[in-house]
């Protein structure tokens, strides 16, 4: 499902937002919204998740287009093995789909920001 901004949607199951709060040892309880809690959609954000390998990929393979033809014939060829190496996080990186995340303000005057599309459903 691919959400849009200004999109009327409602919280497809109870969604707990913080866990149990304690003051001097004492529980004072939670914060959780109702399942069918209204609001509208204010932005919408896709996303990856880059790994540390992938952001080295990125800055290696940068760094061989544009120097490499100028670079020492072995340094080259180690820059060149470094990217192999690293090129099947580069693909595994490229096929996984974005994740999705919305910033909803919902009818009670709440603001959900950064939350996984799946917990809305449309109004």
């Amino acid at each position: 499902m691919t959400l849009k901004a200004g999109q009327r949607v409602v919280l497809a199951a109870d969604t707990r937002l913080t866990d149990s709060a304690e003051v001097s040892g004492v529980v004072i309880g939670f914060l959780s919204l109702a399942a069918g809690t209204g609001g509208a959609v204010e932005r919408v954000v896709a996303h990856r998740d880059e790994t540390d390998e992938v952001r080295e990929y990125e800055r290696l393979k940068s760094l061989l287009d544009a120097f490499g033809g100028e670079m020492p014939t072995e340094s080259r060829r180690q820059l060149e093995e470094k990217v192999g190496s690293l090129e099947p996080a580069w693909t595994a990186f490229q096929e996984q789909p974005p994740r999705v995340s919305v910033r909803v303000r919902f009818d009670n005057g709440f603001i959900l920001d950064g939350a996984h599309e799946a917990l809305f459903v449309p109004a």
